[in-house]
């Protein structure tokens, strides 16, 4: 087909839509609120994940030194740890702090200890471990435990435990709504096409009986699907960007209460503005192109 040829037939796929402006309307609601679904539920997903990652990374060991070790192997120790392969930071602890920690936790009654302790010179020196994969937290325990004067290192499996499960089970359900969405969202899709190039089935035929081809058919319509795409796309793209960031702002209002739930791990919308655009748009065109052509399909054999 010339280039002359594909100019006019996309100018008329573009025509088709203010021609048709009701049943292209209709086309491109139900392909915003499809893409809105969907797109909202993989936002949620990869939010629950950040979410549990954030939680993860609360999950510290704690390491004691022997009371008896000296400045100089506390910093021998400290870069021991920050070599260890799946250690994302180290925070020393000097045992004033400690003491002071010890102190904060004890409730009221059990603070009369404290009138024969004035110093923290009974307290070891220690470490605050974070891991960068939580799985590996009982591992990396065991290596922390093997250097020397580390006294005791202690850290909570059940928690990795409990929030790989998590992660599990999020996974699963999230992925079972994002293709339950979809298969609904195709479905209703497909239908509104095949209405849409229903009520102009008898110009489709009077195009077929004077000798066009079926390409020449089928790619206004094409076009007309492909544009309505886009801008739902566009469409579903500004309304999540709007919603998105009022719900972040909501919740970052509260950051230290939603830093304990790990809610403070949700990803900012700039974050992934550029991947949440480009799908938006993406998808939405190719499913309104693929649904317009194909639903032609059936009014092509005259």
């Amino acid at each position: 087909m010339k280039l002359s040829g594909i100019r006019y037939l996309t100018n008329q796929g573009i025509e088709n839509i203010w021609k048709n402006k009701m049943m292209a309307f209709a086309t491109f609601c139900v392909l915003l609120i499809s893409l809105l679904l969907v797109g909202c539920a993989g936002l949620f997903y990869i939010n629950m994940n950040s979410m549990i990652r954030g939680l993860g990374n609360q999950n510290e060991i704690a390491v004691y030194l022997s009371p008896s070790t000296s400045q100089e192997r506390v910093q021998e120790v400290e870069s021991q740890l920050n070599m260890l392969d799946n250690v994302n930071s180290v925070v020393f602890i000097p045992k004033e702090e400690a003491f002071r920690r010890m102190q904060s936790q004890i409730t009221q009654q059990g603070q009369e200890i404290f009138q024969y302790i004035d110093d923290a010179q009974f307290m070891p020196d220690g470490f605050s471990v974070i891991v960068m994969n939580n799985d590996k937290i009982e591992e990396t325990t065991a290596l922390i435990m093997q250097i020397e004067s580390v006294e005791s290192a202690s850290s909570y499996p059940q928690v990795a435990e409990f929030l790989r499960e998590l992660r599990r089970v999020v996974t699963l359900i999230a992925s079972a709504v994002i293709i339950a969405l979809s298969a609904v969202s195709m479905i209703m899709i497909s239908n509104t096409t095949k209405a849409s190039v229903y009520a102009r089935r008898e110009e489709i035929q009077i195009m077929k009986y004077v000798g066009a081809t079926n390409t020449f058919i089928r790619t206004p319509f094409f076009v007309e699907g492909m544009v309505t795409g886009f801008f739902a796309g566009a469409g579903a793209f500004f309304i999540t960007l709007a919603v998105y960031n009022s719900v972040y702002d909501i919740l970052m209002e509260q950051r230290t209460l939603m830093n304990a739930f790990g809610v403070g791990s949700i990803i900012p919308f700039e974050s992934i503005i550029n991947y949440t655009a480009v799908t938006y748009l993406i998808i939405g065109s190719v499913v309104g192109a693929l649904g317009s052509s194909v639903s032609t399909h059936r009014h092509l054999d005259v």
